[in-house]
Formats: structure tokens, C-alpha cells, sequence
């Protein structure tokens, strides 16, 4: 397969898509901050179903990062990025410099409530969804795609995406990707190059006290008991639990029963200086 072209310039971009356009194609956007696994692959093929060209934009948002959190040692590994996409059929790479997104007069940020104010994420991070929600609807105008897709394992992410996109009436349809997996549950980040071995071998223990609460919820234990049960769990294993919630799986809103409808568990915690986050669906 030949190189796959890149371009850090939102004209070039732009006009890759007006002659994608020009030609019937249809165009899937895939948003990362790079340091790509198999789950931003995987993306990428499962956009390949349903769109003719698909980009993929690298770009570390310092606009999501607090100050105390980890923007300057975040992964940046572009070449080896490019290697994983050329795998895979990927049409455009958009990797814009931070100028180019952030101009020194940039002054315009988007204020989000819904699902970035429940009490989740936004709890430890309050500034977090507003740069989300800026740099995800800077992307989406910019490449002007009939399609973008977003990774569950960031599910209150992915809510808060659905909801700029219905609210600022975006043609741009937003499709959500399943979590992948080590084969001993972790789910695939690219934070987890942080963990040491000691802490890679306890890491799955939230992904194990994830699959037990939904157990003990759907055998109809109180669910109040049964998130004190597997926070124990994530105790044991040496991690420092930021929250394991029930909530609605569309709103985020905390659920009394599963009779309040689609449930999620979403769980945040520290393991050494690693924050990892995670959430199944509780059917």
C-alpha cells in the first residue's frame, strides 16, 4: 500500500474532502490524540463499513488537560502511528501543529452541561469536557465528514459528543466503537504504556470489579451493596478509586433500579500515577 498522504494544514485538508466530494465519495472522520493501539484501529475499519474515505486526525488537545495532568508527558510516537495506520485503510492523516488549531487570538470556547455535569469525570476534571467538546467541534467543522467515530471506553466522552453534535445541529453523524481488550480484560489505552509491571499485572482488577457488580446488580443484590462490594476489590489491587457508578447509559443521571432504563457502570481510579477508566453496559 502506498503512504498514506499526511497534512497538518486545515486548507489541505479541506480540500482533500472537497475533491473526495467532487467524486461521490463518502467521508468518516476518526478524532485521536495519537499514541494509537489496536482499539483506534479498529475504528477505523468499522468506519470503513459504512464510508468510501476515512481520516484520522492526531492531534494532543491541551485544551482537556489541567494543569497538574500529564499533557507534557502524554504519548507522541507520530512515526510509529503512521505505521499502524498504513495497516490499515486509512485515506487521509490530518495532524495539525498546535498553531494551527490555537491561534494566538483564538478566544471562542463551547460550554457544555448534560452529560458534562453529572458528577463523573467532571467531578476530577472540570475543565475537561469544554476542551473536548471546542476541539471535537473545531475537528468536525473542519473535515465536514458524514460520519465520526468515538471509542465506548471514553463513554461519558462519547455522550457528551452525541449531545454537541444534536445541539448545534452538526450534519456530522456520531457512531460509537466497542471497547477492546487485553486478553485479561484491561481495556486498551494509550495511558496504560505508564504502568509498570507490578502495576499492569493489578490493572485488570477494575475491569474484574466492573464484571462483578453487574453480577451481583443483576442477581438483584441492592445496588448500593454491590458497588461496595467491588470497590473493595479495586482497593485490594492497590488503586485509589476516584468513583464505580451505576448510571443511565444516555444521560448519565443516576439510576435507582435497572427499571430506570439502559444502565452503564463507569468506574475511575489511580493505580500508581496512572489514572485508568473503564464502563460496561449492565444489560
Amino acid at each position: 500500500m502506498a503512504d498514506v498522504p499526511v497534512v497538518a494544514r486545515v486548507k489541505e485538508l479541506r480540500n482533500f474532502v472537497q475533491a473526495k466530494r467532487l467524486k461521490g465519495k463518502s467521508i468518516g472522520l476518526v478524532p485521536t490524540m495519537g499514541a494509537l493501539h489496536a482499539g483506534h484501529l479498529s475504528l477505523v475499519e468499522i468506519l470503513r463499513q459504512y464510508v468510501e474515505c476515512v481520516i484520522v486526525t492526531i492531534f494532543v488537545n491541551p485544551t482537556q488537560f489541567s494543569v497538574n495532568e500529564d499533557f507534557g508527558r502524554y504519548p507522541r510516537q507520530l512515526t510509529q502511528d503512521l505505521e499502524k495506520l498504513h495497516e490499515v485503510k486509512t485515506d487521509l492523516i490530518f495532524a495539525p501543529h498546535l498553531e494551527e488549531m490555537y491561534p494566538s487570538d483564538f478566544s471562542t470556547r463551547i460550554i457544555i452541561s448534560g452529560p458534562a455535569e453529572v458528577n463523573l469525570e467532571d467531578r476530577f476534571r472540570p475543565t475537561h469536557f469544554e476542551g473536548v467538546a471546542t476541539v471535537v467541534a473545531k475537528l468536525l467543522n473542519q473535515a465536514q465528514a458524514d460520519i465520526a467515530i468515538f471509542g465506548e471506553k471514553d463513554y461519558q466522552q462519547l455522550q457528551v459528543i452525541r449531545s454537541l453534535a444534536r445541539d448545534l445541529d452538526l450534519s456530522t453523524r456520531i457512531l460509537a466503537g466497542p471497547t477492546l481488550r487485553e486478553a485479561d480484560g484491561l481495556a486498551l489505552s494509550s495511558r496504560n504504556a505508564y504502568l509498570s509491571d507490578e502495576e499492569r499485572a493489578k490493572a485488570p482488577q477494575l475491569y474484574l470489579a466492573l464484571c462483578s457488580a453487574a453480577s451481583l446488580i443483576l442477581s438483584g443484590m441492592d445496588i448500593n451493596e454491590a458497588l461496595k462490594q467491588s470497590t473493595e476489590i479495586i482497593v485490594k489491587a492497590g488503586m485509589q478509586i476516584d468513583y464505580l457508578e451505576l448510571r443511565h447509559a444516555e444521560s448519565l443521571a443516576p439510576v435507582l433500579s435497572l427499571a430506570d432504563g439502559p444502565a452503564r457502570l463507569l468506574v475511575a481510579a489511580h493505580l500508581g500515577k496512572t489514572r485508568l477508566i473503564d464502563n460496561i453496559s449492565v444489560p
